[in-house]
């Protein structure tokens, strides 16, 4: 599985924002539809809300897309 890290400015990122920023989807309103389809596992269990608040340190796994993202702080 591939890791990546995405780094943010705030305090947190939400997963409809993250799945963008990572470049899983194209447009924010797809995040919907790509939850409803995949597994997306936000630190071992899993989350189907697009709005589902991340911190650094969260680990967010796609095994769709065989991707680990881990949320840092952009220093």
């Amino acid at each position: 599985m591939n890791k990546i890290e995405i780094a943010i400015t705030n305090d947190f990122i939400t997963l409809g924002q993250l799945l963008k920023v990572a470049d899983i989807i194209s447009s924010g309103g797809m995040a919907k539809a790509y939850l409803q389809e995949f597994y997306v596992y936000v630190n071992d269990e899993e989350e189907q809300r697009r709005g589902k608040k991340l911190y650094p340190g969260d680990i967010i796994e796609l095994p769709a897309e065989e991707l680990e993202i881990v949320i840092v702080a952009e220093d």
